[in-house]
């Protein structure tokens, strides 16, 4: 389990903050013994769909811009990690109070990691940032017999922001986790 706690966080080493692209680095303990340099990356979601809304990835650095977020790192102290990107996080939305920041839960591992953090850490979160639940959805036509699409013919899916449901199962997640800045 996740705990945030923005009090206890790894130090960056380096950090930027930027409207095309913010930056920040740690090194993060792992359960060999060895530390492993982690980057935090918030930069524009490409989704038009989407506007305002900035993906928050982190993983080791493989060149200047980019990480690698599909390495199984075994943190040890997992809860240190997630507090430092949070922590970046709302050092971004201070900064860009009218943009989201958006967790991609590209896999059903990462998925159930998100909604169980959102979940865990709501009395801490919710002095902070507002949770956000996305799905997507393709509208039926009023036909009833297709579906919108691209000019393409493919079917257009669109984004639906809700407020996080915290009474939400964990076999039902979200596809996108976003956080916003608490008024």
């Amino acid at each position: 389990m996740i705990n945030i706690d923005l009090n206890n966080t790894y130090r960056l080493i380096s950090g930027t903050i930027g409207d095309r692209i913010s930056l920040g680095e740690f090194y993060a303990l792992q359960m060999s013994g060895n530390e492993v340099l982690l980057r935090v990356i918030i930069k524009p979601h490409p989704d038009p769909l989407l506007p305002n809304v900035y993906n928050l990835s982190m993983g080791p650095p493989v060149s200047t811009d980019r990480i690698d977020d599909t390495v199984r790192l075994r943190h040890k102290d997992s809860s240190l990690v997630f507090s430092t990107a949070i922590l970046f996080a709302l050092t971004f939305l201070t900064e860009f109070p009218d943009m989201h920041i958006g967790f991609d839960g590209s896999d059903d591992t990462r998925a159930t990691l998100y909604h169980s953090m959102f979940i865990t850490n709501r009395t801490t979160m919710q002095d902070f940032f507002v949770s956000i639940g996305v799905d997507w959805y393709v509208k039926l036509l009023r036909n009833q017999l297709d579906i919108e699409r691209s000019a393409e013919g493919i079917p257009l899916f669109k984004p639906r922001p809700e407020a996080f449901d915290y009474q939400r199962i964990r076999h039902d997640l979200y596809r996108y986790y976003m956080l916003a800045l608490k008024n």
